[in-house]
């Protein structure tokens, strides 16, 4: 989350299909007891929920009892069934990791805190985002990854259509 935009390439994690490499890292790294995970139906399979829970222990819940959230952009939706934090506890809100067919440093235009000027992301839609990033201090927060690429655009980033 510290830089915007730029891509990162993470191995060392083998998760069943659909889940890609680097998005089983991200469960693997962040998900645990204490944690509910919610799986959008593009990523709600027997073999998946399995090497969650044996890996991780994280609990299975729906999406607004989320701290994380996967799948595919089309199967988050809609973003306002996850908790995006109260005034009195922003952090209590939900991260989102969004499977896509790739990533690129091409595409939205991203400033911010962490963004020495800009950066680009080839992201599945722009108004959705710059609408999350309108809640500051609240709002979801999100990673994208494909294959062992990945990405973080936090809600404190303004994005711009390219």
């Amino acid at each position: 989350m510290a830089r915007p935009g730029t891509l990162h390439d993470v191995t060392g994690a083998l998760p069943p299909a659909p889940l890609s490499p680097a998005a089983g890292a991200l469960v693997l790294t962040l998900a645990d007891t204490t944690t509910g995970l919610h799986l959008a139906p593009s990523h709600d399979t027997p073999a998946l929920r399995g090497w969650i829970t044996f890996h991780t222990g994280a609990p299975l819940v729906g999406p607004e009892a989320a701290v994380f959230a996967l799948g595919t952009w089309d199967s988050l939706q809609p973003l306002d069934r996850f908790p995006i934090g109260r005034a009195d506890y922003p952090d209590r809100s939900a991260t989102l990791i969004v499977e896509m067919p790739s990533l690129e440093a091409s595409g939205a235009r991203l400033t911010g805190p962490g963004i020495k000027d800009a950066a680009q992301l080839s992201l599945p839609e722009t108004e959705a985002f710059a609408q999350n990033a309108k809640l500051f201090p609240l709002g979801l927060d999100f990673f994208f990854t494909a294959g062992s690429s990945l990405a973080a655009l936090p809600r404190t980033t303004k994005i711009e259509a390219a």
